[in-house]
C-alpha cells in the first residue's frame, strides 16, 4: 500500500481570524485530492501587513517564525489566498535581502519553491471530481496579487467552471477591489471609491454570488456592499470547490 503524500496548508492571518471556513473547505478538497494534510503549528504570519506598511525590519521579524515554521515541513505548501502567496514567493526574497541572512535567503528559496495559491494547486494536479448542478449564476473577482505578481488569471476561473455552470464575466475585470491592506486604512476614501466601481459591475452582470480566491478581497467587497444594501453573496474558490465535491451547503 502506497503512503498518502502530505501537504502542508497555510491557512493565512485573514482566514484564521475572520473566515475559518475557507481554511476548513481548503482542508477538505486537499483530502479529496489525496492528500494528507497538516497546519505547521509555529506558522504565524507571512509578514505582509507590516511589509506594506514600510516596517521591513518588523515584517522579517513576525515573518521569520513562519519561515522557519514552512521549512522545516519540507512538503508542498498550499495558500488560500493569492496575496499571502505572493508575499512569500516574490516579496520574502526582497523582504530577507534587506533584513535576513545568507540562511534565510536559503530558506525563502526552498520554501518559494514549494508554495502554491490553492487554484494554481489544483489546476495542476487535478481538481477533485464535483456536481455541476448549482443553480446560482456566479461572477468571478480577480486579485491584484494573484494576476500581477503571480501570473495566475486562467486557473481559477478553469477550476471554478468545474463546479458552476453560470459564470458571468464582469466588466470591472482585473481591477482592484480598494483592500490593499494598509492602502484601505490610510486611503478610505480611495478605498471605498474602488469597491464601488468593482462592485457596481459585479452587480450589473446580474449574478447572485461574486467568488474570489482571497478573503481579504471578498472582506472588502462584502463589507461595503452590505454597507450599501446590496444583494449579493460573496464566497471564497475553496468554498464552492467544497461544496460541489461532498460537503453540505
Amino acid at each position: 500500500m502506497q503512503p498518502v503524500p502530505e501537504v502542508s496548508l497555510f491557512p493565512t492571518c485573514i482566514v484564521d481570524a475572520v473566515k475559518p471556513e475557507i481554511g476548513f473547505a481548503t482542508a477538505h478538497i486537499l483530502e479529496r485530492m489525496g492528500y494528507a494534510v497538516a497546519v505547521p503549528d509555529a506558522a504565524t504570519c507571512c509578514g505582509q501587513p507590516a511589509w506594506n506598511a514600510g516596517h521591513a525590519e518588523a515584517a522579517a521579524e513576525v515573518a521569520r517564525t513562519t519561515l522557519e515554521a514552512l521549512a522545516e515541513t519540507g512538503q508542498e505548501i498550499v495558500v488560500p489566498a493569492g496575496s499571502c502567496a505572493t508575499m512569500i514567493r516574490v516579496f520574502w526574497r526582497e523582504l530577507f535581502e534587506l533584513h535576513g541572512d545568507a540562511e534565510d535567503r536559503e530558506l525563502v528559496a526552498n520554501v518559494a519553491a514549494r508554495t502554491f495559491e490553492l487554484s494554481e494547486f489544483m489546476d495542476a494536479r487535478g481538481a477533485p471530481n464535483g456536481d455541476i448542478d448549482d443553480p446560482e449564476s456566479v461572477v468571478y473577482h480577480r486579485s491584484c496579487h494573484m494576476q500581477r505578481e503571480l501570473d495566475i488569471v486562467e486557473q481559477p476561473e478553469a477550476v471554478l467552471d468545474t463546479y458552476i455552470a453560470d459564470r458571468r464575466r464582469s466588466a470591472s475585470e482585473g481591477r482592484c477591489c480598494g483592500f490593499g491592506g494598509m492602502f484601505s486604512i490610510k486611503l478610505p476614501e480611495a478605498s471605498v471609491a474602488m469597491a464601488d466601481e468593482v462592485l457596481d459591475s459585479l452587480a450589473a452582470t446580474g449574478a447572485a454570488r461574486v467568488v474570489s480566491c482571497d478573503a481579504s478581497c471578498l472582506m472588502q467587497l462584502e463589507g461595503r456592499a452590505a454597507r450599501r444594501g446590496m444583494d449579493l453573496a460573496f464566497v471564497h474558490l475553496a468554498e464552492v470547490a467544497d461544496r460541489a465535491t461532498g460537503s453540505p451547503t
